[in-house]
């Protein structure tokens, strides 16, 4: 499973970070996936971390 994150969108909260500190970094106020594909451990952190985003600039695809 791949993720992106839209950095038109993201408002650097840090909540996906917080969720799955193991795939999504906060630098410089933009969220960015540290990891792709995801590791199938890390999926169902990473997709609670999709779920998260107050402004759903996550996604994903298998």
């Amino acid at each position: 499973m791949k993720f992106t994150v839209n950095q038109d969108l993201c408002i650097g909260c840090e909540a996906c970070e917080g969720i799955c500190p193991e795939i999504f970094e906060v630098p410089n106020d933009v969220s960015k996936v540290k990891l792709n594909p995801v590791p199938e451990t890390l999926q169902a952190n990473a997709l609670a971390a999709e779920e998260g985003c107050p402004v759903s600039a996550i996604s994903h695809e298998q």
